[in-house]
């Protein structure tokens, strides 16, 4: 069966920190012929872990690799890795995501007010710009 996994098994799964919902989340990602992983669900993981249960950024960056180079995994491979290389720089893995996706989409830019992500960003050689600036 071909599965598309919310952020709470991804969690579960992980952090086993409820052992009979670990247990049935291991167990759904075990049998699945393919899990099929969002954006969205990628970017809500690494909040939970990183806010939720204080996970270091390092830790988290790990985590998702594994996660996504596993074999019976589909996922959109160069935001993750766009979402990865924000999250290793000191950003968030959001922001990268959004960026990345926001461009291949056709933006020209990524317009934040959030002005650590546009440094990252730009650091990274990305159009990106907080509002009113040039």
């Amino acid at each position: 069966m071909k599965i598309n996994v919310d952020t709470n098994v991804l969690v579960r799964a992980i952090v086993a920190d409820n052992a009979a919902q670990a247990r049935l989340a291991q167990a759904e990602l075990a049998q699945a012929e393919t899990i099929v992983l969002t954006i969205p669900v990628l970017c809500e993981l690494v909040w939970v872990l990183s806010q939720g249960y204080k996970i270091d950024s390092a830790q988290i960056v790990e985590t998702v690799k594994n996660l996504v180079d596993s074999a019976n995994v589909v996922v959109n491979r160069p935001t993750v890795e766009a979402g990865l290389a924000l999250l290793e720089a000191g950003g968030d893995f959001a922001d990268g995501a959004i960026a990345y996706e926001g461009s291949w989409l056709g933006a020209d830019e990524f317009v934040s007010f959030d002005r650590k992500a546009v440094k990252l960003l730009k650091a990274q050689s990305r159009n990106a710009r907080v509002p009113g600036s040039a």
